[in-house]
């Protein structure tokens, strides 16, 4: 029936279909997913069977001279791959890890002070007259304070937080009040040595020994009640200089007021002790370079002195009321 006889297709061409589909089974398996075999990881390259990293070998040669490296690629199938031999430089010494770098040498205050003009413009003049209560002996003045001409006018300065601290003045003044204070409370200031530096260690010794003798002179001429030492540098000077020694060698050194025989400004007339000389008080400096006591145990050295001002300040107070 014709039906029957159209479903029928010829034994050729059905081998031919079979063939067909089989190439095409054959071309799709190639892109057929498979697992990876145990142990193997992923393939860098086709042309590399192996799943490992390839093993660098290097030579043992340790010569510094131009060398030629292999490098050896292992394979899977053990067979290997020889890579093109590139000449390399020998790599520079990195000698900053085995060697310390040279630490920067920082210059000292000496050397800074060095760099100082020589005479540098002095604006800062003695607050001296007669009859003062109290004088205050700086080293010299520092390049603000020669600028200004007003004492311990850097902001490190501790000096006058010092004199109200301690009492030696009832209220906190300010540099530029540095002559006021005579009027206020009879109290004046002046300097070992009148030459400014950077800091006290552009003096000389014997520039400092100069300004001992004139300091005395300075004291015996105005007669102040008390004197104030602003740093033991400048008690040690004055000491060697009374002393006719060389060297500060004084085991009974001590803060506050010193000994009678150690006053400043002594006047002596025909063999005989005409004046005294001032009542003595040697107490720290008030540098913000001088850090070597704190700021709690510079004040206590300067208490004593604040409490004799105080009672000097009561004592005339009482005296104008009557």
């Amino acid at each position: 029936m014709e039906s029957s006889s159209s479903s029928e297709v010829p034994n050729g061409d059905s081998q031919a279909a079979n063939g067909s589909s089989s190439d095409f089974k054959a071309r799709m398996a190639q892109f057929q997913h498979s697992p990876l075999k145990e142990g193997n990881g992923l393939r860098r390259s086709p042309r590399v069977a192996s799943s490992r990293m390839p093993a660098l070998s290097k030579s043992p040669s340790a010569s510094s001279s131009p060398r030629k490296r292999s490098w050896k690629l292992e394979s899977s199938d053990e067979k290997s791959i020889k890579m093109e031999e590139v000449e390399f430089e020998p790599a520079q010494e990195n000698t900053s890890s085995t060697t310390p770098r040279a630490k920067k040498q920082r210059s000292t205050t000496k050397q800074r002070s060095a760099n100082d003009p020589y005479n540098p413009v002095n604006n800062l003049v003695d607050s001296l007259r007669p009859d003062l209560t109290l004088v205050c002996i700086g080293l010299n003045p520092g390049l603000m304070t020669a600028s200004t001409g007003h004492a311990y006018a850097h902001p490190s300065n501790r000096f006058w937080h010092l004199l109200y601290e301690s009492g030696v003045t009832p209220k906190k003044h300010i540099p530029a009040e540095t002559r006021a204070l005579m009027d206020l409370y009879q109290i004046g200031n002046t300097n070992i040595c009148a030459r400014p530096t950077r800091s006290g260690d552009g003096l000389g010794k014997e520039e400092m020994l100069e300004g001992a003798a004139i300091l005395e002179e300075k004291i015996a001429l105005y007669r102040p009640e008390a004197v104030v030492i602003v740093g033991k540098s400048i008690w040690e000077t004055i000491w060697m200089a009374k002393k006719g020694v060389k060297r500060f060698k004084d085991p009974n050194f001590h803060w506050g007021w010193q000994d009678e025989d150690m006053q400043l400004g002594k006047i002596w007339e025909d063999g005989e002790l005409v004046w005294p000389g001032s009542k003595t008080f040697v107490a720290t400096s008030t540098s913000g370079l001088a850090a070597t006591m704190r700021p709690a145990e510079k004040l206590a050295v300067w208490k004593p002195l604040g409490d004799w001002m105080t009672a000097k300040r009561e004592d005339s107070e009482s005296i104008k009321t009557e």
